[in-house]
């Protein structure tokens, strides 16, 4: 038996080494600055810590900070240094499990005491500690046995829970050591503590054990880390933009919408401003609806339980749809889609060839239960309202019906004032075939035309294996804001599950029946999350198209508003809303209260411009103001508005 091994190394490279070597051995073979850079490692595609020894042939990859991946590795070595500070100046607390997020990591702990701000000021200067200690994370293995004896030993429930679930009774268990923290963990981590530069800790939340509202509560501590100091300090500060733009605090500041504790959480009143914004939304969407050949239905709120029983929601969706409701003939549901509906429309009579596509557009009201925990502002919500198109067509069709949604979902970008986005196409897994309806060739036949449209549009896309919805594959279309956050918000899905439960035929060309493929499609996603998106991209300084009041004219004195309102039946003319501010007020108070809702122009009319007939001009982000005639602003605001140009 060889005491050797072979390692591949991303150059194409192959070199022996002795069995047993660690990637850490291999770095400082290469050069003493990469062992210095190098965080952890890949072997086979697996990413490893840099002390594992290596007993095989293998292709392997040293980590830096350079690397994505090094970064989860790293967030997640940050969040067992938060359980080691906690541990070190909390020992009664027990543990949860802390992974690495996308912008940070978390650690979950049971302990009857509540932290404090004053406490996460603690936690992380122990923290800065241990960091200055240098401490390893050591790894070992336990017999299983032995492990579930200590941590029960320690009274920590959830380790031994964890061990209980994800391990089997003959195998040892991982555990990471650090400085006086023990955790079950199957890794990897840093080589040590020093290796962390840059973190802070941002928040205390609740969260109950395994998501169960009767098990004990645990309190989450998030926090985040970077490779570097300027890395953290930008991320703080996009978390204090998106504090100054939560669409929360500018719908209460603006007066767009509200949720009210008698009617129950989860459900938005719209506001008249709100109103009128939302009412461009939907005059926006019917019409490239009609422009671009779809047929407006509207569908009932509350149906019969057989129907969802039919489509399936009954047996995959029970649990996110509101509790029936028994009438006189029958149980009823508050609908959860409207998928369900469209298909009742497209049944209602025998299509021929001739009649596809069949495209059904609604902006219908749609009812699910979300869990008290979870709902955020107009972002998750219990009643909203979708933009909702369900497609009926014929295989040789299905091509052009994905272009025209995809240039539809690329149309609402460009006008709400959305230049960029990042697109995912989501497959399925084969290999689980127990998650997906279908067959293979449908499968292929919906995944080549998606692909091949992605491709044809010039649009880079990344593929996200197995995360298809469990009856087709899609295209998911993420925005990106001002402050550079990533929204979900358009998805275009194929389905193949729906047509066959419903039983959906067309008459072909040559007189056979055949089943119709389907594709759902959502651009804004709902009106309601779409809304807290635009609030926050625009911090709430809408453009002119869309701003609730588009002008406000500030009489200076009692004796100018018959001017102002002279000017003012002339925007309305236009199509300009417009408020005359006839209130005895000073005018620099007017105007400051003007300026705080984001009225895109504040129109100041006085003596001189009366004779004049002009307007001064205050526009929205400008120090300087502008002496115009009326005639000109009325027309430069028009251009503005049927332009629906994001700029003033």
């Amino acid at each position: 038996m060889s005491d050797s091994i072979h390692l591949n190394f991303p150059d194409g490279s192959t070199k022996e080494f002795p069995k047993g070597t660690t990637a850490l051995d291999v770095a400082k073979s290469i050069s003493p600055r990469l062992a210095e850079a190098a965080l952890a490692a890949k072997s086979n595609g697996d990413l490893i810590d840099l002390t594992r020894p290596l007993d095989r042939d293998t292709d392997l990859r040293i980590l830096t900070e350079k690397d994505p991946e090094a970064l989860e590795v790293y967030r997640h070595s940050s969040a067992h240094l938060l359980a080691a500070a906690v541990l070190e100046l909390f020992p009664e607390t027990k543990l949860g499990h802390g992974p690495a997020t996308e912008n940070g990591f978390f650690y979950d702990f049971y302990r009857p005491t509540a932290f404090t701000p004053e406490d996460l000021e603690k936690i992380e200067k122990k923290m800065r500690e241990l960091v200055h200690q240098n401490l390893p994370y050591a790894r070992e293995f336990l017999p299983r046995k032995e492990g579930l004896e200590k941590f029960k030993g320690e009274g920590d429930f959830m380790k031994c829970h964890f061990i209980e679930q994800f391990t089997k009774l003959d195998e040892k268990i991982s555990v990471y050591k650090t400085g006086k923290f023990q955790d079950f963990c199957r890794g990897p981590h840093l080589p040590s503590t020093g290796k962390i530069k840059a973190f802070k800790l941002l928040n205390i939340a609740g969260a109950y054990w395994l998501g169960d509202e009767k098990n004990p509560q645990l309190q989450r501590i998030y926090g985040t880390s970077f490779f570097s100091k300027k890395d953290l300090d930008a991320y703080l500060n996009g978390i204090e933009e998106a504090k100054k733009r939560d669409h929360r605090v500018l719908g209460k500041q603006l007066d767009l919408f509200s949720i009210q504790e008698l009617a129950g959480p989860g459900l938005i009143f719209w506001h008249p401003k709100g109103g009128i914004i939302r009412k461009e939304m939907e005059d926006w969407m019917r019409e490239e609806y009609l422009h671009r050949g779809y047929s407006l239905v509207c569908t009932p709120h509350v149906s019969r339980r057989q129907l969802f029983h039919t489509s399936g929601h009954e047996g995959y969706y029970s649990q996110n749809m509101f509790d029936a409701m028994e009438l006189d003939d029958a149980e009823y549901r508050l609908k959860p889609m409207n998928c369900p509906g469209h298909i009742l429309i497209y049944k209602d009579s025998l299509k021929s060839y001739r009649d596809l596509p069949v495209r059904l557009g609604e902006l219908g009201t749609v009812y699910r239960y979300e869990r008290s925990g979870v709902m955020h502002g107009l972002l998750r919500v219990r009643g909203f309202t979708q933009d909702d198109a369900h497609i009926f067509c014929t295989p040789e069709q299905i091509e052009a019906e994905i272009v025209g949604c995809l240039d539809f979902a690329l149309e609402v970008l460009k006008d709400f004032g959305f230049d960029k986005f990042q697109t995912e196409l989501s497959t399925w897994n084969p290999d689980d075939r127990k998650n997906f309806v279908g067959s293979d060739d449908q499968w292929k036949l919906a995944t080549d035309s998606l692909e091949k449209v992605l491709k044809e549009r010039n649009i880079e896309y990344k593929i996200i294996p197995g995360e298809a919805a469990f009856y087709g594959p899609k295209i998911d279309i993420k925005l990106v804001d001002a402050i550079g956050r990533l929204w979900q918000l358009s998805t275009i899905q194929f389905d193949f599950n729906l047509p066959q439960r419903f039983q959906l035929e067309y008459v072909a060309e040559d007189g056979t029946r055949k089943q119709p493929l389907m594709v759902h499609r959502a651009l804004y996603g709902s009106i309601e999350r779409f809304f807290g998106v635009l609030i926050e991209h625009y911090a709430g300084a809408f453009p002119v198209w869309l701003s609730p009041v588009q002008v406000a004219m500030i009489p200076i004195a009692e004796r100018h508003v018959a001017y102002a309102e002279q000017v003012a039946s002339q925007l309305r003319a236009a199509g300009v809303r417009v408020e005359v501010d006839s209130r005895n007020e000073k005018m620099n108070a007017k105007i400051r209260e003007h300026a705080m809702q984001k009225v895109p122009f504040l129109l100041v009319v006085g003596d001189k411009e009366a004779e004049a007939n002009k307007v001064n001009v205050r526009t929205r982000g400008k120090e300087k103001t502008e002496d115009m005639a009326t005639a000109e602003f009325v027309e430069k605001i028009k251009k503005l508005i049927v332009e629906k140009s994001a700029g003033l």
